[in-house]
């Protein structure tokens, strides 16, 4: 998905070289791999969602306490996790980050053992945190590794990886986790039984997440051995806490605002597919079949940025927020008053109008700050609490009404960001 701007302080290269950055292709490659991977890790909730609802015999609202646990990191960690790199410097943080979600995946070993809701969202709070800490790390540093009059390229290409990441991990997690959806139903269950099933359901979860432990385990040690690549001078401008005074500023606060809502709805929609697409009145798929759809909805958003890269070069991007977010309206209101393929698609497609909404949110709110761009970054990173939020929301909907009622909460969303792009559809005049 497309979360990518963390909050981090600058961190400079060496004296002399701040008009050249640092030359080292090598780690772009790994930068590179940082986004694919968490972005991949993230959009895999909306694979575990249905498992643990289907074991745990969840409502839609519980259910979504899954994004809850994941996006509140988020809200927790990201200044902190700002404060580390002042600390350590990108590579050893990123290196921290990388642990702290092999860490996160090991859990789920106790999780599953345990048989306990709870245990699982605990392990996917931790997995969070080494996430916010790696994505922290990673714009900035992606930034840093090159002429600066490049680093918007770089962060472009990188977004590709991050949406490839969430493009192909839901397919590989259909066929893993939903493809041994349970056979018997949990609620015809209770204690000894019951405990024995979900811990016996759950160890498809524990094997995907602990392949995924290996895979982080070798990429930190990697990053951990390039550690003295790059020089370690951060700039300090006292407590990061005074960076949320930036609030008073309209553009910026509205903005952040923005964030909060589009990673909501973004989220909760994502969240929400394979149960809708399920539904005898839109696609009647199986699990697994659902679970590879997903795959449509983060590739919209892949291929939408490279459409996305060229429209914003010559249309105002207050204008294209405005437009995409009104076209993301239309698509839920099209697949809400519909049924079938019609129905699905639509849903599907409004990954395609997601593209270009955070990165260009986050250049609006961003634009004008001068030297405390990297300051407003940090305040921007906890915003993406929204996914913590909104998704929850909509599941307490959905439980007293329709899934396709529930989307209304996403909507709403998206109407306020299409107001931001009005809003800023002018430049900040210097």
């Amino acid at each position: 998905m497309a979360l990518n701007p963390g909050g981090s302080p600058a961190h400079a290269p060496a004296a002399g070289d701040a008009d050249k950055g640092v030359h080292a292709p090598d780690l772009q490659v790994f930068v590179f791999a940082l986004f694919f991977i968490f972005g991949g890790i993230t959009s895999l909730n909306d694979v575990i969602i249905p498992k643990l609802k289907d074991l745990f015999t969840l409502n839609y609202g519980q259910a979504l306490l899954v994004q809850s646990a994941f996006f509140a990191a988020y809200f927790v960690f990201s200044l902190p996790a700002a404060a580390i790199v002042r600390r350590l410097g990108y590579m050893q943080t990123a290196s921290v980050g990388l642990l702290l979600m092999t860490v996160g995946c090991v859990l789920f070993i106790p999780a599953s053992s345990s048989g306990t809701f709870a245990v699982f969202l605990m392990a996917l709070f931790v997995l969070a945190i080494g996430i916010t800490t790696v994505q922290v790390v990673a714009n900035p540093l992606i930034s840093l590794l090159g002429a600066p009059k490049t680093a918007s390229s770089r962060l472009t290409f990188a977004q590709f990886f991050n949406s490839l990441g969430t493009t192909i991990f839901p397919i590989v997690g259909s066929i893993l986790i939903l493809g041994n959806l349970a056979k018997v139903d949990p609620a015809t269950l209770t204690g000894a039984a019951l405990d024995a099933h979900r811990t016996a359901e759950t160890q498809v979860v524990v094997h995907t997440y602990l392949g995924l432990a290996i895979a982080l385990v070798l990429v930190a040690v990697v990053v951990w051995s390039r550690r003295k690549r790059l020089p370690h001078t951060v700039e300090q401008h006292g407590s990061i806490f005074q960076a949320f005074d930036l609030l008073k500023r309209p553009r910026f606060a509205f903005g952040t605002a923005c964030i909060f809502l589009y990673v909501g709805a973004e989220v909760a929609i994502g969240s929400l597919i394979v149960s809708y697409l399920e539904q005898s009145n839109t696609m009647g798929f199986d699990a697994v079949t659902a679970g590879k759809h997903v795959a449509y909805y983060w590739g919209g958003a892949m291929v939408g940025r490279f459409i996305g890269a060229f429209v914003l070069r010559v249309v105002s991007p207050g204008k294209v927020l405005a437009a995409v977010a009104t076209g993301a309206v239309v698509l839920i209101a099209v697949s809400t008053h519909s049924t079938g393929a019609i129905a699905g698609w639509s849903l599907l497609a409004i990954g395609l109008m997601n593209s270009i909404m955070f990165p260009t949110i986050f250049s609006l709110a961003s634009e004008g700050l001068g030297a405390r761009a990297a300051e407003g970054s940090g305040i921007i990173a906890t915003a993406i609490v929204g996914g913590a939020i909104v998704p929850p929301l909509t599941g307490v909907l959905a439980d007293q009404s329709t899934l396709q009622f529930a989307l209304i909460i996403p909507a709403l969303c998206y109407l306020v960001i299409a107001g931001y792009g009005l809003f800023t559809r002018k430049p900040v005049v210097a």
